[in-house]
Parts: structure tokens; sequence; C-alpha cells
């Protein structure tokens, strides 16, 4: 649905993180070391758009920690506990960034929207998209509002949920492999093609308790439950197991889990396959007896996203492990939102 906008100065918040961005040549390779300031001086504003930058952390994604994650999901919290502003926008680098967007939507529950944009060239260099990707994140951030957290890049808007980098260096990093993409930008204007689904917003995590270790194993010819076994006695609370196809391992794989459930771990089935949902086909190890033994399913999400649910659950106050396995398993569903989304047009 699209509504006319009025005049009304719009205030966007940039929380800056680093990434390639806000990255300069270091004599060696690229750093994270430009401010905020210093990468919205290089972008031109929308119309009617206004800015206050806060920089939070300075840092290569690959760099990025769940203590960070948890400082920019309440950094994002306490800016919109401001009435006066009318969305965010955050600079992050495009390692993790499907991580940090997909962490930060499962806790957010205002319509004002949380934009993620990057870059995959450089800062100050004479191709750089970081501009270009910033002004349409500002564009969307003061237009859009009810579908949660958005990515926004190459002129393309896509869901928090589902959407990972495709692509290593290309200018267009981001998709959906089992889905479609939100919208797009052009010609003045956001285009919403879709609303994603969400389950229900979870509350901030507790000020002050230490982040559970959630590792990923990935199954492969000659796997065996070695490096699962070292997951659990690192006192991992959770794993998420990436098995080859639409879920499947070993059975020594599928006993690991089960030991790994009676002690109360966690364990998330997710696949290395790029596209498609994890199903029960298969035994003989495969997720039929992985389901069986304990581990539940991760739908479409890919692994680095299945591990941010399996933390989202870990970190809500829930004591009770069939409960939090409940939570968990609504977090990997993501049954629709049923409100309506509202894009602005130009």
């Amino acid at each position: 649905m699209k509504w006319t906008r009025d005049n009304r100065p719009r205030r966007i918040v940039v929380i800056s993180t680093g990434g390639t961005i806000a990255s300069r040549w270091n004599g060696s390779g690229y750093t994270a070391d430009a401010s905020g300031d210093d990468v919205m001086a290089t972008a031109a504003l929308p119309d009617n758009v206004l800015v206050e930058v806060r920089d939070l952390f300075n840092v290569n994604s690959s760099r990025m920690t769940t203590d960070r994650q948890l400082a920019l999901l309440r950094a994002v919290h306490e800016t919109l506990a401001d009435p006066g502003v009318d969305g965010i926008v955050v600079t992050h680098g495009t390692d993790t960034l499907e991580e940090s967007a997909f962490f930060l939507d499962l806790h957010h529950d205002d319509p004002r929207t949380v934009v993620l944009t990057g870059a995959q060239r450089p800062f100050g260099t004479g191709d750089g998209d970081g501009p270009g990707n910033l002004y349409d994140a500002l564009q969307v951030a003061a237009t859009v509002h009810g579908l949660g957290v958005l990515v926004v890049f190459d002129g393309l808007v896509h869901a928090a949920r589902g959407t990972v980098k495709t692509k290593t260096l290309d200018a267009d990093p981001f998709a959906d492999p089992s889905g479609r993409r939100v919208g797009r930008l052009g010609f003045g204007q956001v285009d919403i093609e879709r609303e994603p689904e969400r389950p229900a917003a979870l509350p901030l995590p507790a000020p002050g308790r230490p982040a559970p270790r959630v590792d990923i194993v990935t199954h492969h010819s000659d796997a065996d439950p070695v490096l699962f076994e070292a997951a659990v006695s690192a006192g991992a609370r959770g794993i998420v197991l990436v098995g080859t196809g639409a879920g499947n391992a070993t059975p020594e794989i599928a006993d690991a889990v089960a030991r790994a459930v009676d002690q109360g771990v966690h364990v998330v089935l997710s696949t290395r396959v790029a596209s498609g949902p994890v199903a029960e086909v298969y035994t003989g190890g495969g997720a039929v007896d992985l389901a069986a033994a304990g581990a539940v399913l991760a739908g479409t999400l890919r692994p680095g996203q299945a591990r941010i649910a399996l933390l989202s659950a870990l970190l809500a106050d829930i004591p009770s492990y069939e409960r939090r396995t409940q939570l968990l398993r609504g977090l990997l569903d993501g049954p629709v939102r049923a409100e309506p989304a509202l894009a602005v047009t130009h």
C-alpha cells in the first residue's frame, strides 16, 4: 500500500559500525577507519531528509561479535525511544551484515524502519558504491513503514530474514536464494513488491548476561562427530549442524546429536546448499534421523541466520529447554505478520 508523504522533514539517524563503506588503504589492505561523518560526507541526501550520525564502533564485519551485535541492538532501541526519529540507517560491513540484520529484525517491534547498507568498494574510490547505497538507504528509511529491518543494496530492497551474501565482490551481493526481494528503488521512489514474513518480536535480552556460545559445524564427505563433540566440550549451548542436501549427515553424527540434546544443547539443522528448505527425506543419518535425535530443522534459513535464531532463543529469559525449543521453532518458521505495509512515494 502506498500513500503520498507530507512535506515534513524526516529525521534519520545513521549508526556507523565500519565495514568496506568506511575502509581506506593502509598500505597492505583495507581497514575500516573512516568516521560516520566522513562516510556521510560522500553521499547526497534525499529531499526533506535530515541526518544525525552516531559512531558506534568501526570494524571490518569479519570482526563482528555477539557482544557488538548486542551493542548495536541496544543502540537501535535507544535511538527509537526518541519519538522524533523517523528511521535508522546502519552502515555495516557486508561479510556479516546478514547476521546483524536478522538479529535486529527478530527484536524489532516498531513501525519505523531500520535499514542496513554498506559497500563492496572502499571509501573514497572513484567508482565507490557506498554513496549511492547510502542515499537509497536513507530514502527507504524515510519513506517505508511496517516492514521491520531491511537490507538496501544496489537499488534493491531485501527483507532481513533469508537475505544472505551470495556474491563476494559484485555490486549486488545480497539476495534471498529461497525467496523474492521486497522491492526496488528508481526514478525518485521506492516500490514495495511484497511484505516480509516475520515472527512476533522478541524483547531485548537482559543486560549484563554473558552471551552463550553457539557454534556452526559443517558436514562433508569424510566428516565424523569429532568437531561436533568438540563444540559440546567447549561449552556450546547451541550448535548449527550444516548438512548436505536437504539436511543430511551420518548415523554417527545423528548419535552425537542425540547425546548433545540429552545434555541440554540445542541443535539446529541447516544445509550447505544455496537454496531450498531442509526436509525430512532420508534416513541413514539423514534429516529423518537427525530430527528424531532432537535437531530442529531450519527451514530455508542458511547457517549464519539459523545461528542467529538459535542465539536469540538462548538469550530469551526462558528456563525450560522445551519452551526454548518451542520459541526456536517459531523463530525458524517465521509466521506471517498481519500488519499492512506502508510505502511512501516522492
